[in-house]
């Protein structure tokens, strides 16, 4: 069966999609590249849904930082020097998380995220906060409501497209809220090889709410979300403990497995993003290249019948949590 890389993006405003799209492959490459699997990807595809909440795409010609349309994402290859993985403190992690957790849900179940002060977060659940409104918008002149749904569609139509392949679907920030959705309400019935998702939110407490709010299950202490049907493979969910988004890193807590046992395997990783002196251990491009993102791109391009991921994904999931973490990090080591 042919195969098809597809990606989705994260908040905030992006450069134009042909050249966002390009930046994702290439990051990809350099993953593959640094593993020894040098290889040219020709069947990905990248979600692109920047303009329906901003009318004017970031500019990589703008030189003035305080332009809105200033790009301070780029992407760049990565130094020559290795990046030293931080001594990540214990209560750095813990302010982060309380921070998180002020974050509530009004009456109306619309976003409260006033009491933020970290632009990283605001900016996330600035998007995340429309995202969960019934705004409409004006795309090409055509008015569509609620955004929400247009989000949705513009996914599970590319989905739908790809449906006669295998499909590894990529999923960075709050993309992975978009795919979430999309594969458990939009279209649950097109098969999913393997999902990534890359500095998820979706172990935030406000959006867990939202989640088993349309899945119609009373929020509990201890109930867990559905992980999506569809997936038949393998859902990694790579985090670097410094990512202000994902600081709740453990999925495999949050989400119960599927019928066919696939449940999120939690890896951290070291993002290595910096640009102009400035890390962003948030950023899709230090995620994409990672060796735990390059080994799973590697495995799911060369896997041939019968299906070792598949089935080793399947006695994984079985064993308990850490045993399970155990044995991935040692599959990972080598493609």
């Amino acid at each position: 069966m042919p195969k098809i890389i597809l990606g989705i993006h994260g908040m905030g405003n992006k450069p134009p999609k042909k050249l966002l799209e390009k930046w994702w492959k290439k990051a990809l490459e350099e993953g593959l590249r640094a593993i020894g699997h040098p290889r040219r990807l020709v069947q990905f595809k990248l979600v692109y849904w920047a303009d329906l909440l901003h009318p004017k795409p970031l500019d990589p010609e703008v030189r003035d930082k305080k332009n809105p349309l200033y790009l301070d994402n780029p992407y760049i290859p990565a130094g020559t020097v290795p990046g030293k993985k931080p001594n990540i403190r214990k209560r750095v992690l813990d302010y982060i998380e309380r921070q998180i957790y002020k974050i509530i849900l009004n009456e109306d179940l619309s976003m409260n995220y006033a009491s933020v002060t970290d632009i990283v977060l605001r900016r996330y659940f600035r998007d995340l906060s429309s995202y969960y409104s019934k705004q409409c918008l004006d795309r090409q002149k055509k008015a569509k409501c609620p955004v929400q749904d247009v989000m949705r569609e513009d996914l599970a139509r590319v989905l739908r497209k790809h449906s006669k392949q295998d499909i590894l679907l990529i999923a960075h920030s709050m993309g992975s809220i978009i795919a979430y959705d999309v594969l458990t309400q939009s279209v649950p019935d097109i098969s999913i090889h393997t999902l990534v998702t890359m500095g998820s939110p979706l172990g935030v407490p406000a959006v867990m709410l939202k989640i088993l709010s349309e899945q119609r299950k009373k929020p509990q202490k201890h109930i867990s979300a559905a992980t999506p049907e569809n997936i038949r493979g393998t859902w990694y969910n790579f985090s670097d403990r410094r990512d202000k988004v994902a600081t709740d890193y453990n999925l495999s807590d949050d989400y119960k497995e599927n019928s066919k046992h696939v449940r999120a395997i939690d890896i951290i990783v070291h993002n290595d993003y910096e640009y102009e002196g400035e890390q962003n251990p948030h950023s899709a491009y230090g995620y994409l290249r990672t060796p735990e993102m390059a080994r799973v791109l590697f495995n799911f391009l060369h896997y041939r019948k019968p299906k070792p991921l598949i089935w080793l994904s399947d006695a994984i999931n079985q064993l308990s949590d850490k045993v399970r973490r155990e044995i991935v990090k040692k599959a990972m080591r080598r493609p």
